[in-house]
């Protein structure tokens, strides 16, 4: 059994797979999802995991180019916004209109839904390479 690290096998899968400018998705729990885009949903109740949980797990095992935010989480979702520039002050971040986002994450590797259910919790994570 593996003791370190993301224990979540779908979500090891998914990283260990990405390439240079892949994209991986995490998401609130209302966001829609294409069919067809592969989901990992770790969403148990309202609120768990929470968004920023998962991210933080998700980005100490990923190297991140890119950040995509929808524009609307600047006024809709201030402290989550706060939190966001804040701790991921070093990885350059774009913004999109939520319906460009939503348009974006059928590009995407994978979804991770979460339980969050604050508006506009939902990041596009473009790969880095680590070298």
């Amino acid at each position: 059994m593996k003791k370190t690290g993301i224990l979540n096998r779908d979500i090891a899968s998914v990283l260990a797979r990405m390439g240079h400018t892949d994209t991986l998705v995490i998401a609130d729990c209302g966001l829609p999802i294409p069919d067809g885009t592969m989901t990992i949903d770790l969403a148990l109740t309202v609120g768990t995991p929470d968004f920023l949980s998962v991210l933080k797990a998700v980005t100490n095992h990923m190297a991140v180019e890119e950040m995509i935010l929808a524009e609307e989480i600047k006024t809709s979702n201030l402290t989550l916004y706060n939190q966001l520039i804040t701790d991921y002050d070093g990885i350059p971040t774009t913004y999109l209109t939520h319906e460009s986002v939503k348009h974006d994450i059928s590009n995407a590797k994978a979804v991770i839904r979460t339980g969050e259910a604050t508006p506009f919790a939902n990041v596009i994570l473009k790969s880095g390479v680590f070298f």
